[in-house]
């Protein structure tokens, strides 16, 4: 099993004026694989925090995959790519632009999205959008790559059909 720790990026939510509902939808599109959620935490947009949970799960946890949620649009702070990027030590632009690509059959708000993907030791970390709707449907256009590139930066042995 991969572990995993899912990152809601809200001010709204650290301030229970909304409630996280994406990490839920999060959840059901990694049931069934070969995924573990083991940590989970909501902050607000706020770099500087952001930058630390990324750190803390990456490097002291050792984490195989960060899922971010929330912070990957227009608004003015809206930091999470920026913020990923500090920690990241090598970009994976094909995941992020797959994401894109198949949001963008979907909505053409998908070209709105700012998230990257990337890698921090051996943790992939991807950045998805806020809304349950966006992150599944990110999440989902990745997941058939994602046991292999998670093999790759965790060295962790993976065949199609089971993980070993």
């Amino acid at each position: 099993m991969f572990r995993v720790g899912i990152l809601t990026i809200s001010d709204k939510g650290y301030r229970g004026e909304r409630e996280d509902t994406t990490h839920l939808a999060i959840r059901e599109a990694l049931r069934g694989g070969p995924y573990e959620v083991v940590l989970y935490e909501l902050v607000p947009d706020e770099p500087p925090m952001i930058k630390k949970v990324l750190r803390l799960w990456a490097d002291r946890e050792g984490l195989d995959l960060i899922l971010t949620n929330g912070g990957t649009g227009l608004a003015p702070r809206d930091r999470t790519p920026e913020a990923t990027r500090e920690v990241l030590e090598r970009e994976v632009p094909g995941l992020a632009e797959l994401m894109r690509l198949k949001g963008l059959e979907k909505t053409p708000m998908a070209a709105l999205s700012r998230g990257v993907a990337g890698v921090r030791g051996r943790t992939l970390i991807l950045n998805l959008p806020g809304s349950p709707k966006g992150a599944r449907e990110s999440l989902e256009a990745v997941l058939p790559a994602l046991p292999h590139a998670l093999s790759l930066v965790t060295g962790k042995a993976w065949r199609e059909g089971h993980h070993e």
